[in-house]
């Protein structure tokens, strides 16, 4: 089942690339008290992802935050290398959590899992994001394919804060 609007986010963690090592983020302390901006995408460095997809968030990270975000966070089925490679590439490290979720278990969790195998991606995320308020759901917008990020995109969430 898909989550929805007005449900609280399952409880997951996440691991994190830091110049310290991976660390471990649960939703608790992502999300606990703070009105977080989360978008997902099906794969770190596939081409819509980092072309389109991650580059409008970066762009307008403080203009979200202006808007009374306390964060912003990316999530993928991806290890923390990889998610760390892409966040040092991107320009992104630091500026937002570049979320592993190795296993899929959060992705699996919100019904948001897609079998992309097909394209030779094998089990991922469809493309969404959410702003999510000490944990619930305020907002949510999944793309009908994974090749497009438009009501997923940043400039469709800056409408939605």
């Amino acid at each position: 089942m898909t989550i929805a609007i007005g449900d609280k986010l399952p409880a997951a963690t996440f691991k994190e690339k830091t110049a310290d090592g991976p660390v471990e983020i649960t939703t608790e302390q992502l999300f606990a008290g703070k009105r977080v901006v989360l978008f997902a995408v099906p794969g770190a460095f596939t081409p819509t992802c980092s072309l389109n997809h991650l580059p409008g968030y970066l762009e307008n990270r403080d203009t979200i935050l202006g808007k009374g975000v306390d964060d912003i966070a990316v999530v993928a089925v991806n290890d923390w290398h990889v998610m760390g490679a892409w966040a040092q590439s991107s320009g992104g490290m630091g500026k937002i959590h570049f979320l592993a979720d190795w296993d899929a278990g959060f992705t699996k969790a919100v019904g948001l899992d897609a079998d992309l195998s097909a394209g030779g991606l094998g089990l991922r995320s469809k493309r969404y994001s959410m702003l999510v308020e000490d944990g619930v759901v305020k907002s949510l917008n999944v793309e009908e394919s994974p090749g497009q990020a438009t009501v997923s995109g940043a400039a469709a969430m800056l409408e939605q804060l």
